[in-house]
């Protein structure tokens, strides 16, 4: 069954408190908890951010990405903590969520390659937005990872 969650995107200092709070909740429980993971999340970075965030039709969230203009996590526009809640997964969110990603990079700062840090096990879900691998793979906090770019 298809749901479809409300968008809005914000820099840092246009978030609400309940909105931090929030997207912290969510990002800590998948890459903290879930995926056992000892790691510093608050990682200073989320001030020059903007923050895509996806509502349930009960105000619930449900979606979430970082995304940054070029020259900042690298020299490409980037989009980082792709997260989908444990609650909402299995509706086609994931995919959701990465297409207002790409749409709001291109809206914020305009057509340009985007470069993405993405957990190797996801890497044909990426290569269906035209991601392609770049360089040889990592570990990052002991979980494999991917650098990878769309032109």
């Amino acid at each position: 069954m298809p749901m479809t969650l409300t968008w809005t995107h914000k820099p840092f200092p246009a978030l609400t408190l309940p909105e931090l709070y929030a997207l912290l909740q969510l990002r800590s429980e998948v890459f903290v908890v879930e995926q056992t993971c000892a790691f510093q999340d608050i990682d200073g970075q989320d001030q020059a951010a903007w923050h895509l965030l996806g509502y349930t039709e009960g105000g619930e969230l449900a979606a979430y990405a970082r995304l940054f203009g070029p020259g900042i996590s690298y020299p490409e526009a980037s989009i980082g903590r792709v997260v989908v809640s444990p609650r909402f997964r299995r509706y086609g969110l994931g995919r959701q969520l990465l297409q207002e990603a790409l749409a709001t990079v291109a809206a914020q700062f305009g057509p340009q390659p985007i470069q993405i840090g993405a957990q190797q096990y996801l890497q044909q879900f990426y290569e269906d937005f035209g991601f392609r691998q770049v360089g040889e793979g990592y570990l990052e906090d002991g979980i494999p990872h991917l650098h990878m770019v769309r032109p």
